[in-house]
């Protein structure tokens, strides 16, 4: 039996079924997590439906839940990271920093406004435009920041008075069944419901008659499912889905100084970051330094399991995606690419792979134009820079990127010329509560966080008065 259970209507909920969570450390089953029924389901969209009036209706206990929300998460990180780790693969850490991030995102939201605005006030009417909850929110989040990007959707759902059924993906349950464990001391009953499942159960929420908003984070091809089979009933969706993120070097960038930073913004959770750089465009005359300078650097850090003392990066978490990245790899080496350094999976137990830097290669090799989501770093020399700017632009991906020169003014110029939903300069992967965050083209429909993250969580109503 399972020592995890789902969260149905503020209490604990076991199922008939089970399903083996690995431990991508080992390779080998850490635990069993609950298999939902579809019963289950309509049990938890029903609990989270029945709540709704209630929970819409006082905005302040809402604040006042949100923040001893955060106050669990800050208390009860280190715990709750352990079994981030456990089922993730991160190192410890950074698991309980995810986790006292979810607790930042929380009382971000719980202190902000939701306002009212007035558009016309005089003699004929006053008419007022105001945001309203939807009802019941559907959250599915994926396997890389499991806990972390259930709050970028939890939080704003419920501070705009929504009640929400998160379905976590299958290789992460554990925390976020741990997540709704800890909440049900903070949250009315059926206001958060936490069910755990395959992708049967991921279809049933995205097509169940009851959610009014869909709130997806993942990959492109099940975004466009989702999107799919929200559309009959006309669900509101947020999509949040793949990257494949250029970094642009000018000639005036001097690798010394970059090079920490882009590797770190590369390979932040073993490269499994959807908005982590995917790609680098080096000018030819920097070319060399930069691959060294990387290459360096991937030779120096610590993989390991995530528990053990001093590692730095953990395993690929699932072996779908650690053959993934082994295949990408291998074809761009078979093809001509040189590993700087990496190249190769790691011997021995688990679903490690060496931090890679790849030369020599271009447009048109898979791990250069598809998201290889890994350990992997391609890097692509240029000639000419809006040749450059051209092939960044080149792809249905249009998540963030980053633009990195001595002359920021430059770099903001090109970085403003980049078809993306952030684009950083001489830094990447900046991310806060209040900034929004979202994607152009394939890589999403909508925003997360700040108040237009929070918007996405409502309708427009107006309120007429009429003064005649």
């Amino acid at each position: 039996m399972t020592g995890f259970t789902m969260t149905i209507d503020g209490r604990s909920a076991e199922a008939l079924g089970t399903f083996d969570v690995i431990n991508p450390a080992t390779g080998e089953v850490a635990e069993q997590a609950p298999d939902a029924s579809r019963e289950q389901l309509d049990q938890a969209m029903a609990a989270a439906q029945a709540a709704f009036p209630e929970w819409r209706r006082d905005k302040e206990a809402r604040r006042k839940a949100l923040l001893a929300a955060a106050d669990l998460m800050f208390a009860r990180s280190e715990e709750i990271g352990r079994i981030l780790t456990l089922e993730q693969g991160k190192p410890l850490h950074d698991a309980t920093m995810e986790v006292v991030g979810a607790g930042v995102w929380l009382k971000y939201y719980a202190r902000l406004e939701l306002p009212r605005e007035i558009i016309q006030d005089d003699g004929a009417a006053f008419v007022e435009v105001v945001r309203r909850p939807m009802g019941v929110v559907a959250a599915i989040t994926p396997w890389n920041y499991p806990l972390l990007l259930a709050t970028w959707k939890l939080a704003p759902a419920l501070l705009a008075g929504n009640t929400v059924v998160l379905k976590p993906s299958p290789y992460t349950p554990l925390s976020s069944l741990k997540l709704g464990e800890v909440l049900r001391d903070v949250l009315p009953p059926g206001v958060f419901n936490v069910v755990t499942g395959g992708n049967d159960l991921g279809a049933w929420m995205t097509a169940h008659d009851v959610p009014r908003k869909i709130s997806f984070t993942g990959s492109v091809a099940t975004g466009k499912r989702v999107a799919a089979a929200a559309a009959p009933d006309l669900k509101r969706v947020t999509l949040e889905l793949g990257g494949n993120d250029p970094a642009i070097l000018l000639d005036d960038a001097d690798p010394a100084v970059v090079a920490d930073k882009l590797f770190g913004a590369a390979f932040q959770n073993n490269g499994q970051v959807c908005s982590a750089i995917k790609r680098v465009y080096v000018p030819e005359g920097l070319y060399g330094d930069v691959v060294e300078a990387l290459a360096a650097k991937a030779r120096s850090v610590k993989v390991g399991n995530g528990l053990e003392e001093g590692v730095q990066y953990g395993p690929i978490n699932n072996r779908p995606q650690y053959e993934r990245v082994s295949e990408l790899v291998a074809e761009a080496l078979a093809k001509g690419a040189r590993a700087a350094a990496g190249g190769k999976p790691i011997d021995g137990p688990g679903y490690f792979f060496e931090p890679t830097i790849l030369a020599d290669l271009a447009d048109g090799s898979r791990i250069v134009d598809e998201e290889q989501f890994g350990p992997a770093l391609p890097i692509v020399k240029y000639t000419d820079l809006d040749e450059a700017v051209a092939r960044a632009n080149g792809t249905h991906f249009g998540l963030s990127g980053s633009v990195w020169g001595a002359d920021a003014e430059r770099a903001a110029e090109v970085a403003g010329r980049l078809e993306c939903g952030t684009a950083w300069v001489n830094t990447h992967l900046a991310l806060a509560p209040n900034q929004p965050f979202g994607g152009f083209k394939w890589s999403g429909v909508g925003v997360e966080n700040g108040p237009w993250g929070l918007y996405g969580f409502t309708e427009l109503q107006v309120i007429h008065r009429s003064r005649l």
